[in-house]
């Protein structure tokens, strides 16, 4: 890791039964982390991150309890696009349910009619990046809905 470097981490914590699912691209600027994305100095790097954060936006605007899985993942590929990306996942898959055994998840994938509402807890991790850039961006949180719609855990 250089001392301006950018950085992937996707990560499964775990204690006894319970596991979540973690994600973020870390950009490092003179040896620190940078906490605030509009002082990333490279421009492809921040406008990256800043494209993560509108996806989880969009998201949050998009999504219903009716909303299927494959909805979603019409949907945001097409945003992705829109906005001048590309998924970097080779099946286009946008994130998955969060269950006990990793055989049971559903995808956010073509096909998937499960309507969101029907799985407790989703994760929502677009991997993108522009188009030929040796760079990629990854954000991933975890939502589920209650009495007011969409929430980020």
């Amino acid at each position: 890791m250089g001392n301006n470097d950018i950085i992937t981490i996707d990560l499964s914590p775990q204690m006894g039964n319970i596991w979540g699912d973690y994600a973020r691209t870390i950009i490092v600027g003179n040896g620190k982390v940078v906490e605030d994305i509009g002082l990333i100095e490279n421009p492809e790097w921040k406008s990256g991150l800043q494209m993560e954060e509108k996806l989880h936006i969009e998201l949050l605007r998009f999504a219903t309890k009716e909303t299927t899985f494959e909805e979603l993942y019409y949907h945001m590929n097409r945003y992705i696009v829109e906005n001048g990306f590309v998924n970097l996942d080779f099946m286009g898959n946008l994130g998955h349910s969060i269950v006990k055994t990793k055989g049971d998840r559903v995808y956010i994938e073509k096909g998937n009619m499960t309507k969101l509402a029907d799985v407790k807890y989703f994760t929502f991790e677009p991997h993108i990046a522009f188009p030929d850039s040796k760079y990629g961006h990854k954000k991933e949180n975890i939502y589920y809905f209650d009495e007011n719609g969409l929430m980020e855990l």
